[in-house]
Formats: C-alpha cells, structure tokens, sequence
C-alpha cells in the first residue's frame, strides 16, 4: 500500500485549514462543480488559497483542485466556500444547466431500451 501525503498529516492540521468545520453548508458544491478565480493572490493568504486561485485561472472541478492540494473533497469544499463568499471565486454546477430542460419522452426512452437490447 503507497502512503499518499494526506496519510503523513494530522488531523490537527485539516481542523485549522477549515477552523473547525466539517462542511459548507450555505454552497451547493459537488465534484464536477467547476470554479473559476476571480481575484489574484495577495500577501499573507493563506498558501492553500493561494494554489487555488493559481489552479482555477481555468474551469476546474472540485476533485481535481482535491486531488492536486492532496486534501479531502470536504476540507477542499471548505476552503472553497470561504473563498467563494469573499468573491475570490465564481462557481458553476454543470448539472445546474439541466434544470428546467425538458426530459426525454417515455415512448422514445423505452425504444432506446428496447433497441438496445435486441442488440
């Protein structure tokens, strides 16, 4: 089994990075919810704010800014949320598109179904 960086951390460290909290309850954020920057770094931020304003210059999902700062989804979603109340960034839920577009018809859905597997 290969030790990743987060295996050699504390969980002291994660309970500062999010000053105690286990979630981001006021942002609806998902995995493949993509975040842009909209600020650039300043003196005195905090370094993991900084490589996310630097990893997010370009849309950028939720796991994959996790999985290049080596932190969990729900500390990442935290750190996100803050920043995102600061207007340090913008977020976009790609599924959030989908809403109000209308859904397939039934009938056309189950000749897929049936075309499928008569394959």
């Amino acid at each position: 089994m290969i030790r990743r960086k987060l295996d050699n951390e504390g969980p002291d460290r994660l309970y500062t990075l999010t000053r105690g909290r286990s979630r981001a309850d006021h942002h609806q954020l998902d995995l493949v919810t993509l975040i842009v920057s909209r600020a650039e770094p300043t003196r005195g931020m905090q370094s993991e704010h900084v490589r996310i304003l630097q990893l997010c210059r370009s849309p950028t999902a939720v796991v994959e800014i996790s999985a290049d700062l080596a932190l969990p989804v729900s500390v990442v979603k935290v750190l996100l949320s803050d920043m995102l109340d600061a207007g340090q960034l913008s977020a976009r839920n790609p599924s959030a598109t989908r809403i109000g577009t209308s859904l397939p018809d039934a009938d056309f859905l189950r000749k897929v179904l049936v075309g499928l597997e008569n394959l």
